[in-house]
Formats: C-alpha cells, structure tokens, sequence
C-alpha cells in the first residue's frame, strides 16, 4: 500500500480514537511476546496481557469522536477502570494527564498535542510511590520530551509521529543498560516495548493510510520462543490491584496508608476514581486499608510466585483452569500448576475475591459481626477472558473445569469467554460443566493433572474427563436450613417443615449438578452416622479413587468423616481442609462435606 503523502495539521476527535485503537490492535499482536519478555518488576509474565486488557477496556467502552477533549477524557476513563498490571495503571495515568491537560474541543494542533503530552508524564511519575528508569516511565519521558523539542519545526503530524516514533526505538534499546535485571535476560523492558508498539500502530495509521485499522506486523512473535528470562528473585508473592469510586478521594493519603505493604505501588486517577496498584504478601490487609477510603469496584489478585513457575517451570502444554469453589489447597494449586478464578462475595456495598481478600477465618467473623448477609457473584466474562488470554500465551490448549451450571452462572461465563479468546488467539479452548462443586470439582482438576503427568494428550484429556464426571459426587451434611432457605433453594413449604422440626438435612447432586436432599436427621450425629452407611455403600458398588473432606468450622465432625473413610477406602482424605467462603454463605457454618470421585 503506497504511503499518505498529504500532510495532517490537525487531529480531530475521530482521527485520535481510531489511531489509538490501532495502537492497541498492535499489542495485541504482541502481547505473547511482552509477556515473554516480563522480567521487571518481577518475571510474571503477564505484561502482554494486562497491556492488551488495559487496551480492550478503552475499545470495549462507548467512547464520544465529535467532542476531541471528551474522547480524550472517555478513553482515559475506560483504560483507569479496565488498567491490569503496573504498566497498564501507568499508561492509564499517562492517558488521563494527557486528557486533563487538553484545552481544546475541537481540532488539536501539533504544538498543543506536544505540550499535553509533555505535561501528563508528570502525571504517570506522580502515581508511582518510587518511580523507576529503564521501564516505561523512560520511553514515555524521552518520547513526550522530543515532541516537545522538535514541535516548532514541524508542520505535519506524519512527520511528528515518525521521528518521535524514532526516539522511542532509541530510549527502548537504552532500557537494557539502564536496569541490571535486563542486561541480566538480554531483554527490554516489557511494558516499554508495548507502548512502542502502540506508537507503532499510531504511526502506520496515519503513514499507510489505514481509515480504521492499523496493519498488523507478526515480526517479533517467533522471537518470542527464543528469549531466555533468567529466573529472579520475588520479594512479594501477590501482584494485588483495586479500583475505588468515591468523592473527594486523596492518592496521596491512599498511596501514604499502602507504602509500607509491599513494593511497585502505583495510585492512579482522579478525585472520583482511583487505581491502585501493589505487590504484597497480605492482599487481605490492602483490602482492609482500601476500604475506608471508598467502595473498592474492581480487585485483581495475581500469585507472582506461581505465575513465575508457569513462565520457567511449566509441567505441561495443557493448562487447566477452575473457579474458587473447587477449594483445593495451595499446595496442590502450586504443584499441579491449575489456574483459579475467584467467585465474588459480597456484604453490602463491600466486595472480596473468594479466599484471596477473604479467607475464612475472617468471613466466618464478618458472618458473625455484620449486620448486612453475604451475597456472592459469579466471575464475569471479562475475567475468563484475562485468564484465557494469559493462559493462551504459554499454553497450547485450555481446559476450564467448572462448578455445576445447576449452581451458579461460572461456567456460562467461561463458556462464552473460551469461545471469544479462541476465535481470537487460535488456541483450542474447551470448558466443562463438572456437575459439582468443592472437593469433587478439585478431585476433577487433580485426576486431570495427574493424567497429564503421565503423558495423556489434550483429545485422550478431553474424552476421560467426560466419563471422569460423572463419576463425582458430594454429601454434604448441614448444621440448620436457615441459610439455605434464606438462597431460595428449598420450598417454602419444605422450609416451614424443617424450621418447625430442626431437621439436619444431608445434601447431595443430581445427575444435572442440582442440589437435592439425600436424607435428613434430627441430630447433627444422626445425619453423619447416615451419611458414612451411605458412603460404605457407594464405595462397595463402585470403589472411590480418591476423597477429600470440606467443612465450615466444623473440624470434630470432619475429623469423624475422615476416620469413617479410612475405615471403609483404606486410605486417608486426599486432603481435609476449610470450604470456601462463597460455598458457606448458601450453606451457613457447620457444614462438612465429603467429596469423592470413583474409580
């Protein structure tokens, strides 16, 4: 395609939008690579990805083209509230600086663009508690700063953007002797090299005449196979995120109350809404802090550590994929590398990610405390959609396990999210409705490991979970109704019968991952004493391949399960461990479930 040759004065709202959507459209065709290339902060591999979510939020979002100050401050708005990682919060600022400093309504001119760049690098370096040379800070500084320098001796946009595009090659290159953790990998830094690619796809809209779209470049993907990123030290495990809405909102006051929990803390944003960004040991905590300043609208918890191994340690070209409820302990997460979206749960107004800004320790306090109920949401699309993105940049194929759509919308959602990110990525992405929850989904996600352990293949995969399924089952004896009731999940008749007679219900699944009651007992002794004759005759039918053992502050009766079922299976739980809160809270305390999968 022959390049423009007429020559642009002036950016209308328009021409600005869809420029910046081309710069996205780059990155994300190369956010495999930016993730590859991850080794600052910390290697997490996941630069790539929060850039290109960063991005989506802006082309997601319903953004105004006529008014050119009110597109500005629009897609500023849509990357604050969607921004991922600590380079996808800079950008953000940046995008908001530069739209704060905007005077204009209508057309920009070449001088104004330069100086209102300039000006929103002092925004990106105020978020940042200690900012950093050689990331993308430094690209962005020296990028702004040649606008400014070469914009009195030109008079064409196309012109502008491709030396000032220059300049950015060149800081880019300058990052490696700029921070040792590079020069250590052979590598740029990740963040910076993405926004490159976003003034790359700026530049070739403008340069090859592109109405809408920029042309996409596949050069620097087959390079992704070939870095090597040196293994480094992660001084905090959890890469933790939170976007708070309220009035009045200080970042300095936010940013002085976080400064002593952990490092790479950025805090972004306006008066009205602020992006938080920090590495930490204790997201709990953070959350705790955040509170009080405004209601938290988004959190984002990422295991650093973990992330780290599925970059250098990878134990498969499978990956597997589940939700919060299949409450398999961290040690066997880590070991079996099986990637979790948190459930949300709710008291009020205030929101946590299922066991990572809630554990159960402190939800069966605010249960006890609160004056409002807990409520529970399930994933969105969105968040399958970060996932599956990540996952498609390490992984070959994607297999989500989720709890029961007789239960909850999870899996819908991460059906919907597979089908988008594999359109997109090319990747081969297959979600499965396990029928169950808790200990019997884990159970799921372990055989499935373990079968990749022993070189199963993605299609051998595929077709044993099938048969694995139904295979699952859970009996989950309950302390009162009141809660279960209270979800709308018994009759109203049934519920009157069983508050008038406190009956102990047992509960079981159908074969569609229905909740239905399996027996019923007066005492809590006389429904774990039905429970176990139960038990003894599933596992005489069909021997139990494994079982684990879940409870909501019930340790005595778990304890009894878990004897019972070393007398009938000879073998110990898998593992005996606290339920998740989201399970408890349609449940209440009290419950204690036995999880098994047959053979």
């Amino acid at each position: 395609m022959a390049e423009v040759t007429q020559k642009i004065k002036e950016l209308d709202g328009k021409q600005l939008y869809h420029s910046f959507l081309a710069g996205a459209q780059r990155i994300f065709e190369q956010q495999k690579l930016l993730n590859k290339i991850n080794v600052f902060p910390v290697a997490d591999a996941d630069t790539g990805t929060n850039l290109a979510s960063t991005m989506r939020s802006i082309m997601d979002a319903i953004i105004p083209t006529d008014n050119l100050k009110q597109t500005a401050v629009a897609m500023a708005d849509a990357a604050l509230s969607g921004a991922r990682g600590n380079s996808g919060i800079i950008f953000a600022q940046f995008l908001y600086g530069f739209g704060n400093e905007l005077s204009t309504d209508q057309t920009l001119d070449i001088k104004s663009f330069a100086e209102s760049m300039k000006k929103a690098v002092a925004y990106a370096y105020d978020a940042i508690a200690n900012p950093v040379e050689g990331t993308i800070l430094t690209v962005i500084k020296e990028w702004a700063e040649h606008l400014d320098k070469i914009k009195d001796r030109i008079d064409d946009f196309i012109r502008l953007l491709i030396e000032a595009y220059n300049k950015a090659l060149e800081a880019l290159a300058g990052t490696t002797k700029k921070l040792e953790v590079l020069a250590k990998s052979h590598v740029v830094d990740a963040g910076a090299k993405g926004f490159v690619y976003f003034l790359e796809g700026i530049k070739d809209f403008f340069t090859l005449g592109q109405p809408e779209t920029a042309i996409i470049s596949h050069a620097d993907q087959s390079a992704a196979e070939q870095v090597e990123v040196q293994h480094d030290v992660i001084t905090f495990r959890y890469c933790t995120e939170a976007l708070i809405n309220g009035q009045n909102l200080d970042q300095k006051k936010i940013r002085s109350s976080l400064e002593h929990s952990g490092d790479s803390l950025v805090v972004a944003g306006s008066h009205s809404k602020i992006r938080v960004h920090i590495h930490t040991d204790h997201p709990i905590e953070v959350m705790s802090h955040l509170h009080r300043f405004g209601e938290i609208t988004y959190q984002k918890v990422d295991d650093m550590i973990f992330q780290n191994s599925i970059l250098l340690e990878r134990k498969s070209d499978v990956a597997l994929i589940t939700d919060s409820t299949c409450d398999l302990p961290q040690e066997l997460i880590d070991r079996y590398q099986i990637h979790i979206v948190p459930l949300n749960l709710h008291f009020g107004e205030t929101y946590y990610l299922d066991r990572l800004t809630i554990n159960p320790e402190k939800f069966y306090h605010k249960l006890e405390h609160s004056e409002k109920s807990p409520t529970t949401s399930q994933p969105s699309t969105k968040d399958f959609q970060n996932k599956f993105e990540y996952l498609s940049t390490h992984y070959k194929n994607i297999f989500g396990i989720q709890l029961s759509s007789g239960l909850s919308g999870t899996f819908g959602h991460a059906e919907i999210a597979g089908r988008e990110v594999s359109a997109r990525t090319g990747r081969p992405i297959q979600v499965f409705d396990s029928k169950v929850v808790t200990g019997a989904l884990g159970l799921l996600l372990i055989r499935a490991a373990r079968a990749l352990e022993n070189g199963m293949d993605a299609d051998g995969l595929s077709a044993r979970i099938k048969e694995w399924i139904p295979k699952s089952g859970i009996r989950v004896s309950v302390q009162t109704l009141k809660y279960i009731i209270r979800t709308g999940r018994v009759s109203p008749m049934k519920s009157f019968i069983a508050r008038n007679l406190d009956l102990k219900p047992i509960i079981a699944l159908d074969e569609n991952g229905k909740a239905v009651l399996s027996g019923k007992s007066f005492t809590e002794k006389g429904c774990g004493r039905k429970v176990i004759r139960e038990m003894e005759r599933i596992h005489h039918k069909n021997r139990i391949w494994e079982y684990t053992i879940t409870h909501a502050s019930n340790s005595e009766t778990a304890n009894y399960y878990a004897g019972e079922m070393e007398r009938i299976t000879g073998k110990k739980p898998l593992y005996l461990d606290h339920a998740s809160p989201v399970l408890v809270t349609h449940t209440g305390p009290g419950i204690v479930c036995i999880s098994y999968l047959l053979e």
